[in-house]
């Protein structure tokens, strides 16, 4: 497989090249030359095979020959060792819950996937490369787990001041060993430009072996695809396929579902669940893309006013906006109504999501009043305790504290302050 760069103005790279330099060098993204469709006999007997099966089965085509098949197999089964559990919650209505993996986020899977491919391309090499991630969340507490001591790396973790839940922050800035956190006082989009405009300094790259594990990453972005096989694996009704409500920020997550499914899984419908970064969702109703400036709100890891990964969906569809609005439609929700939907879904059904998971049942149900007969599943994307302060006066009660975050509330934070300036990094990555 080889890749190509949005931009198209860069040279095509395979796997290992697009993973190593992460954004292309005309800062396009990479993106697969071709869509590897599956067999039907795949699809057909998925009740059948293993979590692991499913996902070397699903992400071999994207990688190729460029790891060995035993070394691959090995990163996909210590990328999905835990569950993906399809929980009923109305009659019409399913959440796959994706926060149980070792930083309680769906963010574990992109990022365990892409630690060790990385790790399998740094064998021998005699540069430590640099990975530089801006999140608006889950991604620094995933990277940061995943990438934990990996021989070779170091990994530098912006993230915007006042703008992540504490336990988001906690996972994040007390890991230490190779990993870095730097507190930027700005918005998750200064962290992003500030990322990118790291790739597109010659100076630096000449100085500094970098790479990205953001979804604009191929290895962080393709193995996401792997949810959602998970959950048409546990779908019943294979005769009436799942419309699928993905909770949307940068849309890496729902990008990658929409290339499972036009690689042959069925899915009846996408829907974007936007907050009130609206972009994309005034997008699917006008066909016009405008980006705007990113507003704070309480799904903060979906707080991104101009989404990378949108650039990915155009290119899938050849950027015909029918295409693209026949399969895919968007909401925006507000944090009032976040909040009356996570209380309501916690009252009436005895379910707790997450503020972002507030927000994927919401447009789900809106979309579902109006097409009699669908079911759906929306994606549980993170624990409910990530984001306690914002669910407990909601439900007026305590959020079960899992073990894995007991751990790391006492620990003590540690990171770097900067203002929201590009030659501040610079200076800091070249010390």
């Amino acid at each position: 497989m080889q890749y190509y760069s949005t931009n198209k103005q860069s040279a095509v790279a395979d796997f290992k090249e697009a993973t190593i330099k992460g954004l292309a060098p005309d800062n396009g993204l990479y993106y697969p030359e071709n869509i590897p469709v599956l067999s039907k006999e795949f699809i057909s007997n998925i009740n059948s095979l293993s979590k692991e099966e499913i996902a070397f089965t699903v992400i071999k085509p994207y990688v190729g020959d460029i790891i060995p098949e035993p070394v691959l197999r090995q990163i996909v089964s210590e990328t999905v060792y835990f569950d993906f559990p399809l929980i009923k919650v109305t009659d019409d209505i399913f959440s796959l819950e994706l926060f149980h993996g070792p930083t309680l986020a769906f963010k574990d899977v992109g990022a365990r996937f892409m630690s060790r491919c990385l790790g399998h391309f740094v064998t021998g090499n005699d540069r430590e490369i640099t990975v530089l991630v801006a999140t608006s969340g889950d991604t620094g507490g995933a990277v940061a787990s995943g990438f934990l001591n990996v021989e070779g790396v170091n990994v530098v973790i912006l993230y915007p001041s006042g703008k992540v839940s504490s336990v988001q922050e906690q996972q994040l800035t007390t890991v230490g060993n190779n990993i870095c956190a730097i507190e930027v006082s700005g918005n998750f989009d200064d962290c992003q430009r500030m990322v990118k405009e790291a790739f597109a300094d010659k100076e630096l790259n000449d100085e500094l072996f970098l790479t990205s594990a953001n979804s604009i990453n191929v290895a962080r972005w393709l193995p996401q695809q792997f949810y959602y096989f998970y959950a048409y694996q546990q779908w019943t009704d294979k005769n009436n396929p799942p419309v699928v409500c993905v909770p949307s920020g940068n849309f890496g997550n729902i990008c990658a579902g929409l290339v499972a499914h036009i690689s042959g899984l069925p899915v009846k419908h996408f829907i974007a669940a936007c907050n009130a970064n609206n972009a994309v969702a005034d997008y699917l109703q006008s066909g016009i893309f405008n980006a705007k400036p990113a507003i704070a709100t309480i799904s903060n890891a979906m707080d991104v006013g101009n989404p990378s990964n949108f650039v990915r969906i155009l290119e899938l569809f050849q950027h015909q906006y029918p295409a693209i609005k026949n399969v895919m439609s968007g909401y925006s929700i507000t944090d009032d109504t976040t909040r009356q939907t996570l209380k309501d879904v916690y009252e009436k059904y005895h379910y707790l999501t997450d503020p972002h998971g507030a927000v994927a049942f919401n447009a789900l149900q809106q979309y579902l009043a109006k097409h009699a007969g669908d079911k759906g599943i929306f994606l549980e994307t993170a624990h409910p305790v990530k984001f306690y302060d914002v669910v407990e006066p909601v439900i007026q009660k305590q959020v079960h504290i899992p073990e894995a975050i007991k751990g790391i509330m006492s620990r003590k934070k540690e990171s770097i302050l900067m203002t929201p300036s590009y030659n501040m990094l610079k200076e800091y990555l070249l010390s």
